[in-house]
């Protein structure tokens, strides 16, 4: 799969480096991924959830943060909505954002 605003992971590991190895294990997972449907992303990871709007969850450490993707299965494509903690995942919508 390809991963777009991986940047926005960049800019979060900088202000959370404890995360970064995890976040770093998720990239490198999906790079090698080729996810046609649901079932593959929870073959790959069992916590994912699917949130509706093409937008899936997927929980960070030991859920202490949480990382909102979209994916377009058809042009194998991913790309970073948002990345956070528990706290700012609590404020925003995940189907729009």
């Amino acid at each position: 799969m390809k991963i777009r605003r991986k940047d926005l992971i960049d800019d979060f590991t900088i202000k959370y480096p404890d995360a970064t190895s995890a976040l770093q294990r998720w990239i490198d997972i999906v790079k090698a991924a080729k996810w046609a449907s649901h079932a593959d992303i929870k073959m790959n990871f069992s916590s994912a959830d699917y949130v509706g709007n093409g937008r899936y969850v997927f929980n960070i450490k030991g859920n202490n943060y949480r990382l909102v993707v979209l994916v377009v299965f058809v042009e194998g494509l991913v790309t970073v909505r948002f990345v956070g903690t528990h706290r700012e995942y609590d404020n925003i919508d995940c189907k729009t954002i």
